[in-house]
């Protein structure tokens, strides 16, 4: 029995089967793009622990900064004492995502308590109790989180959830188009919420709309720059606070510091976590400043929230991304795989779709050509695939269909080149395997495996 499967074994006996696990990879240590399993194997990381290390593993600096803060200040919480590693990183958040003339940050432990947080003070800023999400959408595994998320599979037999939460169609042209143009699809998208207005929810009840700009666990999916301006406009005329969730897509992961940022469009609140800790768990909620002051004292936070360690470990996280660039790096990771996966999807039918924005890209599988039929099986086979070959790839999608890159940001030209020839050996393989047109002399775009 090897060490790994020793250690999954002991997973297995102690935790409980509703903890997911994704992947059988283990891990012990981990630099830069790469994680060291319990057997001393080397597994190049497109995973980055879904999304949370863009500046790469164990970073020097940030392991400094997690060092010395632990010998001076471990907790206090910040509604007893209030200490400078939570004041200086409010202030760089806000300077980094100004909402309005004025910016306030609330900091928390994760996603979901950031989307939990959001929620609350939008409702106590307008009165009002319904909030607006879409289909495909996920905001974590909270009670509210698991309302607010569309999947099933993640709230199977957790419910009742959270009242006054209605759901309409994410603006998806390739699902949703019907034909129409980007143009014409967005209006009728806009003008279908409008509607909902009358048969689903009253405007004067909405506190909130919530949306990723960029859907995550969703598939990869961009909203549509049009639909993000029109929802602003939407919310500016009803007096709704428009929320945008970038826990995934923030710091770094698309080409810029925020995924709005694409965008042209300002929400009046905003959700962070995963890249912003640089490992450890510390999420915020960023808003307009009449809007954050509308919750009453000692109605949000808690009692780790803004840790001082963790603090300081996002405040060091965020100098190496200043420091190396990261924005420019995500746009060129982005160019590359989009150019090897459009490459792939033209000689394997398998591949339906190649989308994302920056580094946060995915290519979507099918059945033969079809595009209307996820393969979720050939993915999860073409994942683990990629594993034996000492890759870690994960999936995302409401099928399971869709295979995701999160890498960390600092991977070199030639770990991406390795790792990107290892997922595209793995589709034509496995969907020649299949009956698809997978090919079968693997080179793509001068790359011969």
């Amino acid at each position: 029995m090897t060490n790994n499967e020793k250690l999954l074994a002991r997973r297995e006996a102690v935790t409980p089967r509703g903890v997911p696990r994704v992947t059988t990879a283990t891990a012990v240590r981990a630099s830069g793009a790469t994680i060291i399993d319990a057997d001393g194997r080397e597994i190049l990381d497109f995973a980055g622990g879904i999304g949370v290390m863009n500046a790469g593993h164990c970073q020097e600096a940030v392991v400094e900064a997690i060092s010395r803060q632990a010998r001076e200040l471990l907790h206090t919480c910040f509604h007893v004492a209030t200490y400078e590693p939570y004041v200086e990183l409010a202030e760089k958040l806000a300077e980094l995502f100004p909402h309005g003339e004025q910016t306030k940050v609330l900091l928390i432990n994760s996603g979901a308590e950031a989307v939990e947080n959001a929620v609350k003070i939008a409702r106590q800023a307008t009165g009002r109790p319904a909030v607006i999400c879409f289909s495909e959408a996920f905001h974590g595994r909270t009670l509210m989180g698991m309302s607010l998320t569309s999947k099933v599979g993640y709230k199977k037999g957790c419910g009742p959830f959270a009242p006054e939460i209605y759901r309409v169609p994410f603006p998806n042209h390739r699902l949703r188009g019907d034909g129409l143009d980007m143009e014409e699809f967005v209006e009728r998208e806009l003008a279908r919420l409008r509607e909902s207005f009358n048969t689903l929810v009253a405007a004067r009840d909405v506190a909130a709309i919530i949306v990723e700009p960029v859907q995550g666990e969703g598939g990869f999916v961009p909203a549509p720059p049009g639909y993000l301006r029109g929802l602003r406009e939407i919310c500016d005329q009803e007096g709704i606070v428009l929320v945008f969730d970038e826990v995934q897509t923030g710091f770094c992961r698309t080409g810029r510091w925020a995924a709005y940022e694409h965008f042209g469009v300002v929400p009046d609140l905003s959700t962070w976590a995963k890249s912003m800790g640089g490992g450890l768990p510390i999420g915020a909620v960023v808003g307009r400043a009449e809007v954050m002051d509308g919750a009453e004292p000692g109605t949000i936070g808690g009692t780790y929230g803004g840790n001082p360690v963790a603090c300081a470990s996002a405040l060091a996280t965020i100098r190496v991304m200043e420091e190396l660039d990261l924005n420019t790096r995500a746009t060129e990771i982005g160019q590359e795989i989009r150019r090897r996966f459009e490459a792939l999807a033209q000689k394997c039918d398998a591949v339906g779709e190649v989308r994302g924005l920056g580094a946060m890209m995915a290519m979507e599988l099918v059945e033969a050509g079809d595009r209307s039929t996820p393969a979720g099986p050939l993915a999860k086979e073409v994942a683990e695939a990629c594993l034996e070959e000492g890759v870690l790839v994960i999936t995302a999608g409401p099928a399971g269909n869709v295979l995701r890159i999160l890498s960390p940001l600092v991977i070199t030209d030639e770990e991406l080149d390795r790792g990107l020839g290892v997922m595209e050996d793995a589709v034509l393989r496995l969907s020649a395997a299949a009956g698809g047109a997978g090919g079968r002399d693997p080179i793509v775009e001068g790359r011969r495996a």
